[in-house]
């Protein structure tokens, strides 16, 4: 990482951790009175290195993931965390970690083909395509190359990829988040669901789980499925459209953490009464929930996917498979929040105490 964001990771690590030590002693924020253990339980910061002695005392990472956004920013601190935690031990780690501005298979394509001109002892993918990347994966791991997954997308089962660290149930994210909607709306309704990239698993398979969520009850249906690509605006376009189309909806999944925000927008644009139910911890996303727009959010514990991403990658580099030291597939935890964990989220993540 560049010199500058890597100052701006650490600014933001010692705010947080601070503020969590201090919601950790009382319990409750002091602005606004509410208990903040739920907010605080779904993002862990206080990470330790396990046992595990590294072979090596420097190892060199490539790591590249969907699109450059505030999620995997997220993630990053986890892995700066880690990184700091292993030069402690004398043992230095260094790793690039690269995405598009805009989700792209054949972008990343471009990138993996890249890394392996580098030196690296692990290349770490965020998959952006099941299909398209698993096979490019197992080229790669054919070829000789350490290859695991991190984040919120692991490529295909059958893929050679050596590990997976990060988000193990999407699909019963959407299902949950889904259900809670439908509660809200005592089983009724015409539902909007926003994807997010073609072809990414998460989202793809979050959609699966609104969908068959949405299929058990004769009284809802679904509306319109749309894929904003990540972005907010392009989100709240297709929002504005299918509430345009449909102005009886009474709700949205929103299936990643830019649709709740563009989908929110939309919703207050034009004054409908659509419940909203989406993906993680966006400032924006934060402050609809605390003002009761967004109904709730399910909120990823990116930070800790990153740490663990770190601590698998140096026992991959020491030629380690999944068994005794690490699992095939890592679990991180999702974590569904309602108006009232709003503040005290906001306050943990980003320091705001705006009423």
């Amino acid at each position: 990482m560049s010199q500058k964001k890597n100052n701006i990771f650490r600014k933001f690590l010692i705010l947080v951790i601070s503020l969590v030590v201090a919601l950790a002693s009382s319990g409750y924020s002091a602005d606004t009175g509410t208990a903040a253990e739920d907010s605080e339980s779904a993002v862990d910061f206080e990470h330790s290195l396990d046992d595990y002695v590294p072979a090596k005392k420097k190892y060199n990472f490539y790591f590249t993931y969907k699109i450059v956004h505030p999620w995997w920013d997220a993630v990053a601190l986890g892995m700066e965390d880690a990184q700091k935690k292993y030069l402690e031990k004398g043992i230095v780690i260094t790793y690039e970690y690269m995405a598009p501005d805009a989700a792209s298979y054949e972008d990343q394509i471009k990138r993996l083909s890249e890394a392996e001109k580098g030196d690296y002892d692990v290349i770490g993918v965020d998959v952006a395509d099941e299909e398209k990347i698993s096979a490019v994966l197992d080229e790669m791991v054919d070829a000789g190359y350490k290859v695991m997954t991190f984040s919120s997308s692991d490529a295909s089962a059958d893929c050679k990829r050596i590990a997976y660290v990060g988000n193990t149930h999407n699909y019963q994210d959407g299902a949950d988040l889904t259900q809670a909607l439908c509660e809200k709306l005592e089983y009724k309704g015409k539902v909007g669901i926003l994807v997010g990239s073609y072809g990414a698993p998460c989202h793809e398979d979050r959609a699966k789980g609104a969908k068959d969520t949405i299929a058990k009850y004769p009284n809802m249906e679904i509306a319109a499925v749309e894929y904003d690509m990540d972005s907010i605006d392009k989100a709240h376009e297709l929002a504005v459209k299918m509430l345009k189309d449909n102005p009886d909806i009474a709700g949205f999944v929103c299936c990643n953490m830019s649709n709740p925000v563009g989908t929110a927008r939309a919703v207050t644009e034009l004054g409908s009464k659509a419940v909203i139910v989406g993906m993680d911890h966006d400032q924006e996303a934060l402050r609809y929930l605390r003002d009761g727009v967004i109904y709730c959010l399910g909120v990823q514990d990116c930070y800790s996917i990153g740490f663990d991403t770190i601590q698998v990658a140096v026992k991959i580099a020491d030629g380690n498979l999944p068994g005794d030291l690490f699992p095939d597939k890592t679990d991180e935890s999702t974590t569904i929040i309602y108006q009232e964990d709003a503040a005290p989220m906001l306050e943990v993540l980003y320091g705001d105490v705006s009423q």
